[in-house]
């Protein structure tokens, strides 16, 4: 799961990130930042603070709206007025914390945002003999665990959130990487993964829906 934080304060950026380790997280520090990140990434939720140097982050929300994108919006801000929360959730925020807050809040919200944006607000999610939970990250085929590295999961999750859609190689090295998948050496990191994944699901008996789309990426079909 990838995160874009747009925070000026580089400390409470940096104590996020570092909390937030098993997702692969992105930072924006100004105004300008930010509308860069968000019109050339794609993300599975973004953590926006109201006050930014260069302009009003609630800017960033209208950019991003125009943009036509889905990916979940928390507004982080110290301004802790009724009002400010109406108008963010409004303009298309998905929820609201106000600093100082704690961590483990934050994570929480985080995951809710993407369970309900991309997993039809489960916990777990099952297809057919595979089954997943978010919570605790553990994976079954046909009941028995089956054991992923961090990446595979996010591979894994990433596949199903955007099941039965053709997803490109780029894509996925973005999603992996993040904004330095382009100073990476071709795609040859995404093979292993994807090649590690497969290997793993089909040697535990699951019904090989994951294709390859000649030319273009890959499908996972429900």
């Amino acid at each position: 799961m990838k995160l874009l934080v747009i925070e000026d304060e580089a400390d409470l950026a940096s104590s996020i990130t570092g909390y937030l380790a098993d997702y692969t997280c992105e930072t924006a520090g100004t105004f300008a930042e930010a509308l860069e990140k968000i019109e050339q990434y794609e993300y599975d939720c973004i953590l926006l603070d109201i006050m930014l140097p260069g302009g009003d982050g609630l800017r960033v929300l209208e950019a991003f709206k125009r943009l036509n994108r889905q990916d979940g919006i928390i507004i982080i801000s110290a301004r802790n007025a009724l009002e400010d929360k109406v108008k963010g959730l409004k303009k298309g925020a998905d929820d609201y914390i106000a600093k100082p807050f704690h961590l483990s809040e934050l994570a929480a919200r985080i995951h809710s945002v993407i369970r309900r944006k991309n997993f039809s607000n489960s916990d777990v999610i099952t297809q057919h003999e595979l089954s997943i939970d978010l919570l605790s990250k553990k994976v079954q085929v046909h009941q028995k665990d089956i054991p992923l590295t961090r990446k595979e999961f996010e591979l894994l999750l990433y596949f199903l959130g955007n099941k039965n859609r053709v997803v490109s190689k780029s894509a996925l090295a973005e999603h992996l990487s993040g904004d330095i998948a382009d100073m990476l050496d071709g795609h040859s990191f995404v093979y292993t993964h994807i090649k590690n994944l497969r290997k793993k699901l089909t040697d535990a008996g699951y019904g090989n829906y994951l294709k390859n789309v000649y030319g273009t990426g890959y499908k996972w079909e429900d």
